[in-house]
């Protein structure tokens, strides 16, 4: 006895008819073709692998822009060491003094009482007043530019240098009091 084919079989028993056989065969057929022409393997892989490729391109791109945040605050972290250390080493020692240097922080106007010496020398640009947390350091003039080119937000009274009136050619000169402009 011969055997028969699963459509033959099916066709058979009455389960599906001359119709619905005719169209799979008609689909395995086509099918087939694709296979041997390699379509339809490749138009799903290529899909597939550009889609796979955004994502790899994606990610890439998140990754580096996360690592350069990461590096920024690593950068922003050292230069607040930076300048802590500077602060810390040069600051110089308040002398209690009964004269009042008056200064604003955050739009509030503060005051340390210093002595004349070291007031003369805020005046003049020779000192600096610096915040360090929420304390005020004084520091010299030299220091206090170097901080301010890492980050000004630490200085808050660093005024031009005045030289003394000594090396002025004209101090010989007096100024009349009827003078007018």
């Amino acid at each position: 006895m011969a055997t028969k084919s699963l459509q033959e079989q099916l066709l058979g028993a009455g389960l599906v008819d001359k119709k619905k056989v005719k169209k799979l065969k008609a689909e395995s057929l086509q099918l087939k073709q694709k296979i041997k022409k390699g379509k339809v393997t490749a138009s799903g892989d290529d899909d597939r692998r550009e889609e796979l490729k955004r994502q790899r391109e994606e990610k890439a791109e998140r990754d580096r822009v996360l690592n350069m945040e990461r590096q920024k605050l690593a950068e922003q972290k050292a230069v607040h060491g930076q300048i802590r250390q500077m602060i810390e080493q040069n600051r110089v020692r308040k002398q209690d003094g009964d004269i009042a240097y008056h200064f604003t922080d955050n739009k509030k106007v503060k005051q340390l009482y210093i002595s004349q010496s070291m007031h003369d020398d805020l005046s003049r640009g020779r000192l600096a007043i610096v915040r360090l947390d929420e304390l005020y350091e004084i520091l010299p003039e030299p220091v206090a530019v170097k901080i301010s080119e890492r980050d000004s937000s630490y200085i808050l009274v660093c005024n031009n240098r005045v030289e003394s009136i000594e090396d002025d050619p004209y101090a010989d000169f007096q100024i009349p009091d009827d003078l007018m402009w």
